[in-house]
């Protein structure tokens, strides 16, 4: 199994970034949905567009991406696990478990909304914004510069 990753490890490698960059997508849109839809007049129409925008941007890019992100992230670790001794690929890696779990924050958020039950303001979805934009600058500086 080592040996066909190894060499379709290119591959592996090419749909591993194509899923991140939707993954990324979605997690820098979801928040200025929120935004939007936490400055919205309650129940006016744009209020039920966002709840179906809010939904599907989870349901049909982000988690797809997300599961698709850790299957061919795992698999290059599996066909080259040489790579566990790598300092940066333990600060990458830690900063891919905050964005999951930014992501499931992000999901339970979805629901709130859907529910018609957040309590936080634009202000505070703005701020949330940039979280996943601070983890992306790191992820890229380790995978490219791999400083340690």
């Amino acid at each position: 199994m080592q040996e066909f990753l190894q060499n379709y490890y290119l591959w592996i490698m090419a749909f591993h970034i194509i899923a991140v960059i939707a993954w990324m997508a979605g997690l820098l849109y979801l928040p200025r949905l929120f935004v939007y839809h936490a400055e919205a007049k309650p129940h006016s129409d744009s209020v039920g567009t966002l709840k179906i925008m809010e939904r599907r941007l989870l349901k049909l890019i982000i988690n797809p991406a997300s599961f698709a992100v850790w299957i061919f992230g795992g698999l290059m670790l599996y066909a080259n696990p040489a790579l566990f001794s790598e300092g940066w690929l333990h600060v990458k890696l830690t900063c891919v478990i905050l964005l999951t779990a930014l992501h499931h924050v992000f999901a339970r958020w979805v629901k709130k909304f859907a529910a018609d039950k957040n309590t936080r303001s634009a202000k505070f979805y703005r701020i949330a914004n940039e979280v996943p934009t601070v983890l992306l600058i790191v992820i890229v500086i380790m995978v490219v510069v791999k400083p340690f």
